[in-house]
């Protein structure tokens, strides 16, 4: 059934032992290299040029054809322009959530299904799904689920959560068994050692090598404020803007001789308050008011037949996490009273740095269920006043 394969191939190792793989199986195998952006460095020299030259390198050796599709204007749409809005607006966005879901697993899966007629399309993530590495389970009739890999160190399910899910029904994922390190040595034992010993990127891919805040100066413009004690109400030292500062973050301030985090940012004022010490109560939260879920699963909120109408709660007890390296809590999930498209995250322990604009993401032992954008965090119980507050300020994040 699965002949004709299109194969996103990024230059890296993976992409191309999964290209590799799907030789090996057989299949017809077509590679696309997905230009995203078009950005010279310091040097002069496009960063994407040598990911371009490696991708062809990749190609060349296992004899397989490569296209090149241009998703510039896109992405800069999509992904680069809500990544702006939201650090000026105070928040910190997840771009590679967002260039999955509206690039890699929208545009580039469209592309290849509907204008180069493949059967399914590849991607070197890691990551599993309920029909098989290589669809071999695929059944037109049932619900795909998406699983955590074999390598749990790399699992890539955290970046894939964003997703619409009849996507993950035509996507195969070669690496879902597989070790980074094992990926590796196939890579030097079949003549691609040079791409085992590519550096691999980390970050965020626009900003590179670059220094974070050096690089939003180019595209946000400075704007002066104040660093304030969250126990005290001083002022302790001055910034340049909220968009150069995440929940968490140290502040190397040079009048304090203390270490000061950044607890909370209020775009009104242009004011970052500051909390003294790593583990400070108020970096610590266990309630998250998040928007309404992405489900890559039957939405195991949704109250049907004769409940639907009673007053009815339903939640889902699950796991979360908002950063893809940490592990996995605890929590319980349901709809907000207030506003029932929005739900409430009730962690078992206290989190450090729960950032708004960042993504929760919800799992079972095996399976990814979905995730949510988060809109604010708190420690405990919240009146109906302040909710009725936090509505009106946060109407920005359900338009994003």
């Amino acid at each position: 059934m699965f002949r004709n394969i299109v194969i996103g191939i990024s230059g890296g190792v993976d992409s191309a032992i999964s290209a590799l793989l799907l030789k090996q199986r057989g299949y017809n195998v077509l590679g696309v290299f997905m230009k995203n952006w078009d950005e010279f460095d310091e040097l002069g020299a496009c960063s994407g040029e040598q990911d371009y030259r490696d991708a062809e390198y990749t190609c060349q050796k296992l004899g397989i054809e490569l296209r090149v599709v241009n998703y510039v204007k896109d992405y800069w749409n999509s992904v680069f322009s809500s990544f702006l809005d939201d650090y000026q607006n105070g928040l910190t966005p997840n771009p590679d959530i967002l260039c999955n879901k509206y690039i890699k697993f929208d545009l580039f899966y469209k592309y290849a299904r509907e204008q180069l007629k493949c059967d399914a399309i590849a991607t070197g993530h890691y990551a599993k799904t309920s029909f098989g590495n290589f669809l071999e389970q695929y059944n037109a009739n049932d619900d795909v689920h998406l699983l955590i890999p074999c390598d749990k160190f790399k699992d890539q399910t955290f970046f894939l959560s964003g997703i619409q899910r009849h996507a993950l029904s035509r996507t195969m994922f070669p690496l879902g068994d597989s070790l980074k390190s094992d990926v590796k040595v196939l890579a030097i034992k079949c003549g691609l050692a040079r791409l085992a010993r590519k550096k691999e990127s980390t970050g965020i891919c626009f900003v590179g090598n670059r220094d974070f805040k050096e690089f939003i100066k180019e595209y946000i413009h400075p704007r002066p404020g104040h660093f304030v004690d969250i126990d005290t109400g001083q002022i302790v030292g001055t910034h340049n803007g909220i968009h150069e500062w995440t929940i968490g973050q140290r502040c190397r301030l040079a009048s304090c001789l203390r270490p000061y985090f950044v607890a909370q940012k209020d775009v009104a004022s242009n004011t970052i308050y500051v909390a003294s010490g790593h583990e400070h109560p108020a970096l610590l939260n266990d309630v998250i008011c998040a928007s309404a879920p992405n489900w890559l699963c039957d939405d195991p909120l949704n109250v049907v037949g004769e409940a639907a109408n009673a007053s009815v709660t339903r939640e889902l007890r699950c796991r979360f996490r908002f950063q893809h390296t940490k592990p996995l809590v605890d929590c319980v999930v349901k709809k907000c009273a207030n506003n029932k498209a929005r739900v409430t995250i009730t962690l078992d322990k206290p989190l450090r740095a729960l950032t708004p604009g960042q993504y929760a993401v919800f799992y079972s032992e095996t399976v990814c269920l979905g995730s949510a954008r988060i809109i604010s965090a708190w420690r405990g119980e919240r009146d109906v006043a302040q909710l009725a507050e936090l509505h009106v300020k946060t109407e920005l994040l359900e338009h994003s």
